[in-house]
This record gives structure tokens, sequence and C-alpha cells, in this order.
């Protein structure tokens, strides 16, 4: 429906939503106490989702009315004026940065809205962020989806404690994880190092006045510069230092590296590339809610406050999740637990202070005296957040009960295991010794349904491994293509699609990027496939 038939998701969710009920209650025989406990689940979940929108939705209204936007808008002008660097630049080398420090979506709700200030129509932007939404996956959050996604989905289980007596090299489960990052991050380089001119050559194809591929391919030499930057430190950093650096540190020193290469016009075509006049953009490129500089007087912003509020995210974000500051805990701590929901085994927690959303809600208060805005300013950045925020909240209160009664219908009394663990079943039954062609897809599958990496190898991570011994196919092997299936799957799922567009004010085009996306998530796919070809002969 969204994707064939272009529906908006407002329309698609609550028909998936009343369709997964449907075959949980009547095929999966799972309780109706069980269906909305997870229900329940679902929508704790989604709250702590449009609390991240809505801080960053906040923000980028706080900046658009104080006419900051001017200022940054400038700023990048200066380092390059074309479009196709700055997006290489903001979308992927920072935005993987954003990602190991936070993930969760964070880099599009922080990266996609400064696209947005940088011109962009905004339909561009959330198709630049969800792209990157790819490589530093894996090592998001400082390396959240490995050291919780697979290492909490094989700590302790029989068939992972024989294999790993049995293996010289590794002396505890740590050690096989370390392993495991180490592979991902090695199929990920291998893979990822393009994603870049994706990112170009879609938005020549899909946003520029002529279409063309070409336009995109002819920054070529700076989109696989920008790659190889990010994913030489990435690679080295996971089978060096462990899952917790190589998107954090891989992003950072892209970010220095891209810059300085840009304000030299390292890579770049002579000839400079731009957008069609705004008044030529189609009706679904642009935003409900108009991101532009709605600051009447004449307030000039510096560059050091106009940069402020993304430095300060950065920063904020990185200290608050680095295990080895005590910030983390102490954040987390603060946690709001709701066990055994309507006594179910389905438990919940919500913990507001450790979500991004409020790094970005204090980084607000902090800008709203820094430029110095009237009353009427904040009032009129707070009435565009709520009119762009609606649209999401409207969506994801169906799509993500829809994906936990899915997750836990494991719960019933057919006999079945839950619906994602039946599906990939099924697929292994029918694939034999040639499962490593679709161990990435299964990664995908789960991040496509969940929206997050982490709970697709949560999911997974355990049958991928069982397959891979069965099969006497290196279980390391399996479990990496999971997980790099499982980040390249973030690009399309509805989840982050979702919140992506809300941070940029747009609604209703979901099947419209899903249909972009799938083109470098197929790439991804193929290409790991390939490489598992490769080791397995």
């Amino acid at each position: 429906m969204l994707v064939v038939f272009q529906w908006p998701a407002k329309k698609t969710m609550p028909i998936g939503l009343v369709v997964t009920i449907l075959l949980a209650a009547f095929y999966w025989q799972v309780t109706p106490i069980t269906i909305a406990a997870a229900s329940i689940e679902g929508l704790i979940i989604a709250s702590k989702v449009l609390y991240i929108i809505l801080g960053a939705l906040l923000l980028l209204f706080i900046l658009v009315y104080s006419g900051a936007v001017t200022t940054l808008r400038n700023a990048f002008t200066h380092i390059s004026p074309d479009p196709r660097i700055q997006a290489i630049i903001i979308a992927w080398s920072f935005g993987a940065f954003i990602e190991g420090a936070s993930g969760f979506g964070t880099p599009a709700a922080v990266a996609g809205p400064l696209l947005v200030v940088m011109g962009f129509p905004p339909l561009a932007a959330v198709m630049c962020a969800l792209i990157i939404q790819s490589t530093p996956v894996s090592f998001g959050a400082v390396g959240t989806p490995i050291l919780i996604g697979v290492h909490d989905g094989l700590v302790g289980q029989d068939i992972v404690n024989s294999y790993i007596a049995s293996q010289d090299q590794f002396s505890s489960i740590n050690d096989l994880v370390f392993s495991i990052g180490g592979q991902v991050a090695l199929i990920h380089a291998t893979i990822g190092f393009v994603i870049p001119l994706f990112v170009v050559i879609l938005l020549t194809r899909f946003f520029g006045a002529n279409r063309s591929w070409r336009e995109g391919l002819d920054v070529w030499k700076f989109a696989l510069f920008a790659g190889l930057v990010f994913v030489i430190p990435y690679a080295i950093f996971a089978n060096l230092l462990g899952p917790e650096f190589p998107s954090l540190m891989g992003g950072a020193i892209a970010i220095v590296i891209t810059v300085a290469a840009a304000k030299r016009g390292l890579f770049q075509p002579k000839k400079i590339w731009q957008f069609p006049a705004e008044n030529e953009w189609l009706s679904n490129w642009q935003a409900s809610e108009p991101i532009h500089d709605m600051n009447t007087e004449d307030n000039k912003i510096p560059l050091w406050k106009a940069c402020f509020p993304y430095m300060l995210i950065g920063l904020l974000l990185v200290i608050t999740r680095l295990p080895e500051l005590p910030f983390k805990s102490i954040l987390a701590g603060f946690k709001l637990s709701i066990p055994s929901i309507l006594n179910t085994d389905i438990n919940a927690s919500i913990n507001f202070l450790y979500l991004p959303g409020s790094i970005f809600l204090l980084v607000v208060l902090v800008c709203i005296p820094l430029y110095g805005m009237s009353k009427n300013e904040v009032f009129a950045a707070i009435k565009s957040t709520g009119r762009a925020f609606k649209n999401a909240a409207v969506v994801l209160v169906f799509a993500v009960p829809m994906v936990r009664i899915f997750i836990q219908s494991d719960v019933n009394a057919a006999g079945f295991a839950s619906m994602p663990i039946e599906l990939a079943q099924t697929i292994a039954n029918m694939s034999g010794q040639a499962w490593p062609l679709f161990a990435a897809p299964i990664g995908t599958l789960g991040a496509f349904i969940a929206g997050s990496n982490t709970i697709s190898n949560l999911t997974f991570s355990l049958f991928q491994f069982g397959v891979g011994m069965k099969i006497g196919l290196s279980p390391v092997l399996i479990v990496a293509l999971q997980a790099v299936g499982g980040a390249a799957g973030n690009m399309i799922c509805i989840h982050n699609i979702v919140a992506a567009s809300a941070t940029c004010g747009l609604s209703g085009q979901e099947g419209n990027l899903i249909r972009k996306t799938i083109i470098p998530t197929v790439y991804y796919l193929l290409i790991a496939a390939l490489i598992a070809l490769i080791i397995v002969l």
C-alpha cells in the first residue's frame, strides 16, 4: 500500500495493525490480553520516538525563527556552494558521527533538518538522511547493536557456549562478540564506502532540474574519498578497540577531512550543481510547515552562535553515551519501569532523561536566550512544532503497536514461534547450504519490522548462529551478515522514515521515500551476498 499504491502511512498503518491483530488472534492464537499488552508496549515505545521528534522539531524551528538558519546556510556555502558536497559532509560525515554517539534515528533528526536549513527540498533532505542510516548503524550509540543486540542475543545459550569451548581463539562470549564486530566492520567497509555516491546520484536523479544520474556521478571522486576516509578508520577501530568507537571516531575523522578537502576544492568538479528554483519544486518535495528564515529583524547571528546548538548536541551525546563516564549510568538510572503489563511477561520502561529528546530540549533552552528571541518568536516556533509533530504522532501510535504484536506473538496456543522467527525459519528450510545469501536479508527484515538494528540482532542472532552451525559454516560470519543486513534495513523501515520525515516537516511521502531508499538497500544486500559467497567458496 505504501510503495505500490502510494498511500500515506497514516492510512496504511491502521490497516496493518488490524491485519496483524487478526493474524495474531485467529492463526497464532495469541490471547487478547497478550495482544493488548503488546499494544501498550508499542504505545510506550512510540512515546519515546515522539519525544525525540518533538525535541528535534522544536530545535529546528528555534533556529528558523531566530534567524540562525541564514548564518548556517552562508557558512556551508563558503565550505562548498554545491549541494552535492554539502549532502556528503552533513548527511554522511556528520550523520555518521551522530549515529556513533547516539543511534536510534538521531542522525536523521539532526542532519535532515540541517539539510533543510541549507535549502534542500525537505523530501531530498529526508532521503539523504535515511540513506546514510546503513554503514554507521551497526556501531551506533557507541556499539549498542553489537554490544547489546548480538551479545544479549547469544549470551548464556548452550550452543554458543559449546562453540566457544571448541575454539582456541575465544575464551568468553566477549571474545566472540569482538570477533563478530570486527567482521561486521570489514563487510560494511567493503560495501559502505560507495554509500556517499548513492546519496548524490539519487539526489540529482530525483531532485535535479535535469533528473540526471550523471550529475551525481560527476562528484564520484569526492564521494568515494568521503566514503574511504570514514570506513578505513571505522574498520581499524572495530578490529583493534572493539564495537564502541568505529562510527563515533570514524565519523569525527571524516568530518575533519571532508570539510578540509571541500574548502580546498579537492576532488570536486568545476561545474557547480544546484536544485531548481523553489517555485519549480514539485508539491511532494515540500514540507507542510515551511522551513525558512522567519526572523523579521535585522538580526546578524555570528557563526559560532549558529553552530553552537550542533556542537553542544554532539558534545552532550558523546559524554552521556560513553560508558567510561558517569553520566550514562546516572541518566539511565532515572527510569520508569512498567513490569508485567496486564499481568503478562511483557515489560516496558521509559527513561526520558537519557533519550536524545532531552538533549534537544536542553539545547533549545540554551538557544532562546543565546539568540535573544522574543516571546512571539518562541511561541511561533512552538506552534510550528506542534503542526509538524501531529502527523508523526498519528502514524506511530498505529505503527509501533503493530510491530510489537508481530514480535510478541511467540506466546500463543498454536505452538508457533513468533511471526518473524517463523518467516526466517521457513526461508532457512528452503535455502539449505545457500543460507549465507539470505542471512543479511533476514537482518534487514528484522530492522524493517522493528525499526532497530539492535532489536533485529536480539531477535535473530541466536537463530542465525544455529543455522550456521547446522549447515557447517562459520556462525561468526553468519551472525556478522545478520548485523550488516540489520543496519541496511534502517534505510527502509517505516519507523525511521516517519521519524525522519517529521523532523523535516514532511508527511505522507513514506512510500515515495521507500521507493528511493530501496535502491541502496538492494545494493547493500546484493554485495553482502556476494561477499558471503566468496568467503564460503
